[in-house]
């Protein structure tokens, strides 16, 4: 189970980034599980992990490793624009999803189309741009960028964001969005109890 006020914790062992980022593609698996087999009204707290752990996901690989693909992988440049519009197709669904909630009927399809949407992404992520990165980069580049990626997790939306997949929106909207997404979280935790 993760954290609410930090999703990863048992992320900051990782040293290398592309150790870091695939053991996230395992949590992320494990917690579209979680959804789907959590009983019919127990869904929300799972769901609200998942959303969560997408969401800040992605913020570090767009604020981190895909401008650093960009510039030290031959052929960097496509490799992330392919990436980023898996990822904004995925947010895009994401976002439907949470606007449905866990209780529509319809939720489970679109849950599940979001999964194969999010797994195929994690495999090309894996195949096509961390395997590069890993024989392109020294182990201390690798380790800066997991220390990046680190403190990005601290300052992500905890939202997808549709459209704000660049490095620069991202540093530009992110922050006010975390903001915005850590209220409206405490807000909804108060009026739980």
């Amino acid at each position: 189970m993760t954290d609410v006020q930090h999703p990863v914790p048992e992320l900051m062992k990782e040293g290398d980034v592309v150790d870091l980022l695939v053991h996230q593609h395992a949590l992320i698996r494990d917690m579209f599980d979680e959804v789907e087999h959590a009983a019919p009204g127990t869904r929300h707290e799972p769901f609200r992990r998942l959303v969560r752990m997408l969401a800040v996901h992605e913020t570090a690989e767009e604020e981190i490793v895909h401008p650093y693909t960009r510039l030290r992988v031959d052929g960097g440049a496509g490799v992330v624009a392919d990436r980023l519009k898996e990822e904004r197709e995925a947010k895009e669904m994401l976002r439907r999803l949470h606007e449905m909630g866990p209780e529509h009927p319809g939720f489970m399809p679109e849950l599940n189309k979001l999964r194969m949407a999010v797994l195929t992404h994690a495999r090309a992520e894996e195949r096509y741009e961390f395997t590069r990165l890993r024989a392109e980069t020294t182990a201390a580049e690798r380790r800066a960028m997991a220390l990046g990626v680190r403190a990005a997790l601290a300052m992500a939306p905890t939202r997808p964001h549709p459209g704000v997949e660049s490095m620069t929106r991202n540093l530009l909207l992110g922050p006010p969005a975390a903001i915005m997404d850590r209220a409206r979280d405490l807000i909804r935790q108060a009026l739980r109890r």
